[in-house]
């Protein structure tokens, strides 16, 4: 059994939480202290937690399910749990529904809005997986998929959304995006074979990472944006400029000619990059 436990906590990459979940909770605690004026209570902070856990799986699920051809065609992805035989689609079915279940249960536990939304969340969620079939512009809809975190974090204790959330949505996605790009850029001699659209299969490495620098200026502006738009401090600004150096030299370390920091860009730097932001931000909110 742990050992089935196991394939599935790798089947999600338990360990890409890094990525969505500060931002999801960076969402939390800006929403509640700039509409209620204090920081959400444990309980919310829970749901959020479960709600997270409940959509990643899901997402993580269904794009296994969904792309498991094409994984089984790639090199870098024939050892995924269900092309290597490792699991059964039907025990993937029934986890998907379990994931799915958990994030209704959660939202139902916060409020009318966070239930209300749940369908975009879930759409949004399934289609991912299929646009890599028919636009290179994937990576921008997996961006604002996975940007949903930090908005539904905002929801789930404000049940509004208003200027700062949409700007911390927007901010998060082109970040998503910028650093899928550079992912995509292993995969750009198999994603040309097999004809799998992506932003480095049509517009090459050195293209595609361009776009990801320019996403990734759209990120930084968003960001700063929010130290004027919700009256953050000084404390915020420095954790900004850390994440942004971070991404300045995430840049920096692939080029079109050397992609052999590539997993160092993609996971590390943008995993230091999600909490140190959270970090900065919930410092600031106790703070001041």
């Amino acid at each position: 059994m742990f050992k089935k436990i196991g394939i599935f906590l790798e089947m999600i990459k338990i360990e890409h939480t890094l990525f969505a979940l500060p931002f999801a909770f960076m969402g939390a605690v800006l929403g509640s202290t700039e509409i209620t004026g204090h920081l959400p209570s444990w309980a919310q902070i829970g749901w959020v937690l479960l709600a997270m856990i409940g959509a990643r799986s899901a997402a993580f699920g269904l794009n296994r399910m969904i792309d498991r051809v094409i994984d089984a065609k790639n090199p870098r992805t024939a050892g995924r749990a269900i092309p290597a035989g490792l699991l059964k689609i039907s025990e993937v079915v029934v986890f998907v529904i379990i994931s799915f279940l958990l994030l209704f249960w959660a939202a139902s536990q916060l409020n009318p809005l966070s239930v209300k939304l749940l369908p975009i969340a879930v759409f949004m969620l399934v289609i991912y997986s299929y646009t890599k079939r028919f636009t290179w512009a994937c990576h921008i809809v997996l961006g604002f998929t996975i940007a949903l975190a930090p908005l539904g974090g905002w929801v789930a204790v404000t049940g509004e959304i208003n200027l700062s959330s949409l700007v911390l949505y927007v901010a998060a996605a082109f970040w998503t995006a910028g650093f899928d790009i550079i992912y995509a850029c292993q995969d750009i001699e198999f994603d040309r074979e097999e004809g799998v659209y992506s932003i480095p299969s049509r517009f090459g490495v050195a293209g595609a990472l361009t776009i990801a620098k320019v996403f990734h200026l759209i990120t930084a502006a968003g960001f700063i944006a929010l130290l004027f738009i919700t009256g953050l401090s000084w404390i915020y600004a420095v954790g900004i400029l850390i994440s942004c150096a971070l991404l300045i030299y995430e840049h920096y370390i692939v080029t079109p000619s050397d992609l052999s920091r590539l997993q160092t860009a993609f996971f590390t730097l943008n995993s230091v990059v999600s909490i140190v932001i959270f970090v900065f931000t919930l410092i600031d909110v106790v703070v001041f």
